[in-house]
């Protein structure tokens, strides 16, 4: 049996990399030994982003994005129109639609989708939220951007069932973005387009 021959210090940073999403046991052992061969400073200046960015950020009490500010400042900027509400799943996918410079209305995002297999339902999501948020708002229009894969468009289905009586126009992304792919890796000219050619529901 191979015996670790790393100190647990080194050994406890690889195995926190590699608790991290994309990151594989080769490329958390690169990281950590970079960060070991670097400056003095390196390795601190990252321990502390991650306090800080721990420690001052949380949810916006109105979308649900992440902030440092509540509301945050897409929620109070008073130049975005009021009526258009865009529902996404993660944070992420509103760095890329706010990317993509066809956008200039609310945000709404549900936090994951729904997803049976992994034990996910509307309860687990900023669903209800949502709802009640409709249903106090004054909204033209709710975009329903969930990612085109088969958990993003069984939430939308879902989402089009709880908000039909709201009395509200509900839209989709046109159907330029590849199935499969997640809003946050397509490019801001197909997602410009994408919402450019939004369908009703």
């Amino acid at each position: 049996m191979a015996q670790n021959v790393l100190p647990r210090t080194v050994q406890r940073l690889i195995d926190e990399f590699a608790r991290l999403p994309g990151i594989g046991p080769k490329s958390a052992s690169r990281l950590t030994f970079f960060l070991l061969r670097g400056q003095d400073n390196q390795a601190l200046e990252l321990a502390q982003a991650l306090q800080d960015m721990r420690e001052h950020t949380r949810f916006c009490s109105v979308c649900f994005n992440i902030t440092e500010e509540d509301p945050c400042l897409i929620c109070s900027d008073e130049e975005r129109d009021p009526s258009l509400l865009c529902v996404v799943e993660e944070p992420l996918d509103v760095v890329a639609v706010e990317r993509s410079r066809a956008y200039n209305g609310r945000y709404h995002v549900l936090h994951g989708a729904i997803s049976p297999v992994e034990g996910i339902g509307p309860e687990d999501l900023k669903v209800a939220e949502l709802v009640r948020r409709v249903q106090q708002g004054n909204f033209k229009e709710i975009i329903l951007a969930t990612n085109p894969t088969l958990e993003g468009e069984s939430t939308a289905l879902y989402l089009q069932r709880r908000l039909l009586n709201e009395r509200v126009k509900i839209t989709r992304l046109a159907r330029g973005l590849p199935v499969g792919g997640d809003l946050e890796y397509t490019d801001e000219i197909t997602l410009g387009r994408a919402m450019e050619g939004r369908q009703e529901l």
